[in-house]
């Protein structure tokens, strides 16, 4: 504590925001899709396919639903923010792992907002290839950021070229 010197560990208490919860285990892998390539092939290699397939998923679900473009929006804000809260725990000062996977979640949500058909479907493959690839301006860049910040970032600017080529497409359609 700052007025004595002591801290919270020297007096049986953790810092709640140093160490991770099973919660923000969970949240950052996607409710426990990221988990399931190290399970089946003790690699986490494709774990960010299974985070991007939930993304998917939601995308989906608010394109049957007949969900108003800024409902995507505001989910795709909301799942940014919840990457960032549940994979700070677990960055290091340029690690990202491979099962934390809430980032892609996010990324292919921003990628399909207000998209519907085959502007949708490209938009999630040019998202989804730019995340893996890093062959766009910027999204390399973005990765190296420190912390959460980095984790999160490349796969939001992915996403970002996603939906500018699922716009693009939808304007010559």
């Amino acid at each position: 504590n700052m007025r004595t010197g002591i801290g919270l560990e020297a007096v049986g208490q953790r810092d709640p925001l140093a160490y991770p919860t099973e919660f923000q285990r969970f949240v950052a892998s996607s409710f426990g899709l990221g988990l399931i390539p190290r399970r089946l092939r003790g690699s986490d290699a494709g774990a960010g396919t299974f985070g991007a397939a939930l993304g998917a998923a939601i995308g989906g679900v608010l394109v049957a639903t007949g969900a108003a473009w800024w409902i995507t929006a505001v989910t795709a804000v909301a799942l940014t923010g919840i990457s960032v809260w549940a994979s700070r725990p677990f960055a290091g000062i340029h690690d990202d792992p491979g099962w934390v996977c809430i980032d892609e979640t996010a990324g292919t949500v921003v990628a399909l907002i207000g998209l519907s058909g085959w502007p949708w479907l490209l938009a999630l493959v040019v998202g989804r290839l730019g995340d893996i690839f890093k062959g766009r301006p910027g999204v390399a860049a973005a990765e190296r950021l420190p912390g959460a910040g980095g984790i999160t970032a490349d796969d939001i600017l992915a996403g970002l070229y996603g939906l500018a080529a699922g716009w693009g497409l939808s304007v010559v359609l």
